[in-house]
């Protein structure tokens, strides 16, 4: 394999495909980058066994070819080379040779024959979305998924294709977010995907905001293609719990406020907490909502802010990580907080299909 690139291009790739690379593996080759060389095209493949990514960038290649080096050194290399253009010329023992104007390396490779294969799907099993459109919808739901493992299926965000609709769904059993969207699904095609929360986070950090991202699936993997990236994911394998369980049918009162303003008010007075199983207790009265954080041995805090409201007074608890999480992640200028009573779970809403069930925390 012989050719030569920009050195930009190179390193905006590895960045790009670099991150799910593990630091300890006991397979070395999980380590490496697989490198392609062909027809104007140098592709770049990483994978830790449960997610894959892929991205092809424009190369000199004068030799067609492929090997595997070591992702995190062989970015590090590129990072630092003297020159923009970058010579990469490796033997049939998989000796890397990396020249860059007066500098020189060799690095040693891996043969891509170990190198695992990415999955094939069928294309009768494929949808089409805006980019913006699924990295919007995943950055409302993700921050919910669990982190217990003792737990799997909640270590992951479900994707449900039903009834020309995407429903998506994370909970941790304390906390449950949930987005719909219009999708046009062959007739009857009906799927419940588990997807890991790895996968979610590296769909956030590449998607971009135009263009179109397919998504196609098979009985135990699902792929993400957009752009010039391919993410490619083992699914978590189990039945998703009924989340419509957890969702109340109706609440009783429900209180306009907002957003910005509510966010705000909740990080100033959970400043005086630093347990993350304190509560932030609000009250809620007519037009008015009061604030309040009391930590023994600390301090304590209030802050009062208007609301639209007429109902009944109520006094309930929640976790302020948790209470602030969809705040961040929603771009409305208002929400509405529905509630019934002090152990009842609370709903947060807005104007589009978006909800977020949050538990109360019962405080003496």
């Amino acid at each position: 394999m012989k050719l030569s690139i920009e050195k930009d291009l190179i390193l905006e790739a590895l960045q790009k495909v670099q991150s799910i690379v593990g630091q300890r593996t006991t397979l070395p080759i999980l380590s490496n980058v697989l490198l392609e060389a062909d027809k104007g095209k140098l592709m770049l493949t990483t994978t830790d066994m449960e997610v894959s990514v892929r991205t092809s960038i424009e190369a000199d290649v004068s030799k067609t070819g492929s090997t595997t080096l070591p992702a995190r050194r062989f970015f590090s290399i590129c990072r630092d080379l003297p020159s923009h253009q970058v010579d990469i010329e490796v033997n049939a023992e998989d000796l890397a040779r990396i020249k860059s104007g007066s500098f020189n390396a060799k690095l040693e490779g891996l043969s891509k024959d170990d190198f695992p294969p990415l999955p094939s799907f069928e294309e009768k099993f494929s949808f089409t979305l805006n980019q913006g459109v699924l990295k919007d919808i995943m950055q409302k739901t993700g921050f919910a998924a669990s982190t217990d493992e003792s737990r799997a299926i909640l270590n992951g965000v479900l994707m449900s294709f039903k009834d020309d609709k995407l429903i998506v769904v994370s909970t941790d059993g304390r906390r449950l977010a949930l987005v719909e969207q219009e999708l046009e699904i062959p007739d009857g095609f009906e799927a419940d995907l588990v997807v890991p929360t790895k996968t979610i986070t590296e769909l956030v950090k590449t998607l971009g905001d135009d263009g179109i991202v397919t998504i196609k699936t098979s009985a135990t993997q699902v792929a993400f293609e957009f752009s010039d990236i391919l993410i490619v994911s083992k699914l978590i394998d189990g039945t998703y719990p009924n989340y419509k369980q957890v969702i109340p049918a109706q609440c009783e009162e429900r209180v306009a406020i907002d957003r910005e303003m509510f966010l705000s008010a909740v990080r100033r007075v959970s400043l005086l907490l630093d347990d993350q199983a304190s509560s932030v207790k609000l009250q809620f009265t007519e037009n008015r909502l009061e604030l309040i954080a009391t930590a023994p041995e600390i301090g304590e805090a209030d802050e009062t802010v208007p609301i639209k409201y007429s109902g009944k007074d109520i006094t309930i608890a929640f976790n302020p990580a948790f209470l602030m999480a969809p705040l961040k992640h929603l771009d409305s200028d208002e929400v509405f907080i529905e509630l019934s009573d002090e152990l009842s779970p609370g709903v947060i809403k807005t104007n589009v299909p978006f909800l977020y069930v949050i538990m109360p925390i019962r405080v003496t």
